[in-house]
């Protein structure tokens, strides 16, 4: 049951579309995902997603959790319309190193697209405010596999205290949550025009928190899953009011159906389910025009680059070992992207970090115990390590962290796949073998 004001609203919008509207939000919602780049193996087929290179629509909802292949970050479980800010990454940022920040992230839609699409030498700092969420996007981080993230738990304000760090900021801003009525009955029942009201003037406040992070000439991303005026148009007329920018255009070729707003100089985007292959989603993509200070970045050694002994030990674990620079956190060795090291140091000193890079290793009476995230990284170097491949039946009882019998003559830590996708570590004691996928991570269905 759609709420009676909502309908009210989008009568007027639509006029005689709202029929064709309000018929597709009966329509079971359509099942896409996007595939990982650099993570072949998975079985995931599909029409593809017309925006979106790796988008794939499926015929049908398959039980994604018993998939292996998605906990090894071969894909990833995504709304199609909101891939549509690949059209904005590839239409207005070059193909050179930038930093990036996806400022409200969880669970991690948006990073793991935004890092398969920048300059793999760039720098992605993917914030959430709430912390059992950043937890959440934390794991999804890691699963995905790029080296050169930062998972922030913080309040925009206190992002926006790293002054002009950004060329390209993306606030996925919490809204209303209109359009997603047909795949969350709660968003429906909860919706009221009070609550419309309330998300904008967070959205103001948030925009207006997290502005003097972006660099001049930098662009800021801004996106709802909501049709509402207040949370789209009027912002964007807003920021235009208050701020120094200038709306860029996104040729629509690849997104027939799509709607192109134009209000008072303000340019957006507006994704209709009874038009496109898609939820509702808004998406505008401005430049900032007026200048911005700066901190400064000391370029300077960091303290806490692991040991040349400890380096050369493990530099054989790593595709691209010259691309990392490898710190060590007490006993922890962390592989974090070589270029940015003293941004990151700055990061480190201004915001919560969750995690930073890859954790590669713990280091324990002087051996080295790999951690699980490196297994899923797209920099492991899979020749270093004995590989053991399991089916799908072997698969899924690793993934439950249930005990596993390996025929192997050797001892120690091997590496477990499915597909070729690596899954994590087991290690070896002879007449047992430890399973060391993470007990929190471990999935609950048989």
């Amino acid at each position: 049951m759609l709420p009676v004001e909502f309908v009210q609203r989008m009568k007027s919008r639509l006029g005689e579309q709202y029929a064709l509207f309000e018929n597709a939000l009966t329509q079971a919602s359509p099942v896409s995902v996007r595939l990982n780049p650099r993570k072949q193996g998975s079985a995931i087929t599909g029409q593809p997603v017309g925006w979106a290179e790796m988008g794939r629509y499926l015929n049908e909802r398959p039980i994604f959790t018993l998939d292996p292949a998605l906990h090894a970050g071969a894909y990833y479980v995504q709304e199609a319309s909101s891939m549509f800010i690949e059209q904005a990454i590839r239409q207005h940022v070059p193909q050179t190193p930038v930093t990036a920040l996806d400022l409200c992230a969880a669970p991690g839609g948006k990073s793991t697209h935004l890092v398969s699409l920048l300059h793999p030498d760039s720098l992605l700092v993917s914030n959430e405010v709430i912390r059992s969420r950043a937890s959440i996007l934390a794991e999804n981080i890691a699963k995905w596999g790029y080296p050169n993230v930062v998972v922030t738990q913080n309040d925009p304000a206190e992002v926006g205290g790293l002054l002009g760090l950004f060329d390209v900021v993306v606030v996925d801003a919490p809204c209303s949550g209109e359009g997603l009525f047909r795949k969350d009955a709660e968003a429906a029942s909860e919706w009221s025009e009070a609550n419309v009201a309330l998300c904008a003037l967070r959205q103001r406040r948030i925009l207006t928190d997290v502005w003097p992070a972006l660099k001049a000439e930098g662009l800021l991303i801004y996106c709802t899953c909501t049709y509402s005026d207040e949370e789209n148009e009027q912002v964007l007329k807003w920021l235009r009011e208050e701020k120094d920018v200038e709306f860029c255009r996104i040729e629509l070729g690849t997104a027939p159906g799509v709607e192109e707003v134009l209000v008072d100089g303000a340019r957006g985007y507006r994704f209709y389910p009874h038009r496109v292959k898609g939820e509702g989603f808004f998406l505008s993509v401005m430049r900032k025009k007026s200048t911005q200070e700066k901190l400064y970045v000391r370029p300077r050694k960091s303290e806490a680059i692991a040991p040349a002994g400890i380096r050369s030990q493990i530099a054989n674990w790593m595709r691209n070992p010259e691309r990392l620079t490898i710190n060590q956190l007490k006993d922890l060795l962390i592989a974090v992207p070589g270029g940015w090291s003293a941004e990151v140091e700055l990061i480190i000193n201004h915001l919560h970090v969750v995690t930073r890079g890859t954790a590669l290793a713990t280091l324990k009476h002087e051996k080295l115990i790999p951690e699980h995230a490196w297994a899923l990284s797209t920099e492991l170097n899979q020749d270093a390590f004995e590989v053991i491949e399991l089916d799908e039946t072997a698969a899924l009882a690793y993934l439950r962290k249930d005990a596993l019998h390996v025929e192997s003559p050797t001892r120690g830590f091997a590496l477990v796949t499915y597909r070729q996708l690596p899954l994590g570590w087991i290690n070896r004691l002879g007449n047992r073998t430890n399973n060391l996928y993470p007990a929190n991570w471990r999935i609950r269905m048989k």
